[in-house]
């Protein structure tokens, strides 16, 4: 198993919740923890180990996204008008790297980022390869017309794990999407119970 795979899968263990939903996680064999003690009893967790854990939770269905990133997001997203919590999940969802996962050009969130650095993906036809690139509304994300035989773009836009959200809309045989518009949590298909307004309260205490 690579490290990308078992840091992914360590996640979906120390959570309890299969994150992605992905059939191979290892969450839907055994819900408990990693390590020695992780079938021990639960005890009652405080507030802040909710929170803590919806800001983890949230952060590492993301990705890669670091300590330092996703904190620069809350900042961003408290500075908006309106509710912090749905503007978090908008800057999350505007991501580049969350784009081309939603569009269904890579398998996984982790193979997004790497997708994104690599330059196979365009925007409005200029490259662009920062995984951290906000989409703009009516941005057009395309993948490279050399990269759309990789052997993860096919598993990818064939797997029937996940449709694509309808905030995007698919074009170019489902090789572009446009970005129609900024979706609220409500919108959003995470596979998980997903708490933005938790995270405010961690950041905000």
């Amino acid at each position: 198993m690579s490290k990308r795979h078992s840091a992914k899968y360590k996640i979906d263990r120390a959570m309890g919740e299969n994150l992605w939903g992905r059939s191979k996680s290892p969450v839907n064999k055994r819900s408990y923890g990693p390590g020695q003690h992780g079938q021990r009893r639960k005890s009652k967790v405080s507030d802040f180990g909710l929170q803590l854990k919806a800001k983890q939770k949230l952060k590492g269905y993301y990705g890669n996204i670091t300590e330092k990133q996703f904190a620069k997001t809350y900042e961003l997203a408290a500075r908006k008008k309106g509710n912090t919590a749905e503007a978090l999940i908008g800057l999350l969802e505007a991501r580049l790297d969350a784009v081309v996962y939603r569009a269904k050009f890579v398998p996984t969130v982790w193979a997004a980022r790497q997708f994104v650095n690599h330059g196979h993906v365009t925007v409005n036809g200029k490259k662009v390869n920062i995984a951290s690139y906000s989409v703009k509304i009516g941005d057009v994300v395309e993948v490279k017309e050399k990269s759309r035989n990789m052997a993860l773009v096919l598993e990818a836009q064939q797997s029937s794990e996940r449709d694509v959200p309808d905030y995007l809309e698919i074009g170019d045989r489902g090789f572009s999407v446009r970005y129609v518009r900024t979706p609220e949590l409500a919108d959003v298909p995470f596979p998980v119970k997903m708490e933005p307004n938790l995270v405010v309260e961690y950041y905000a205490s």
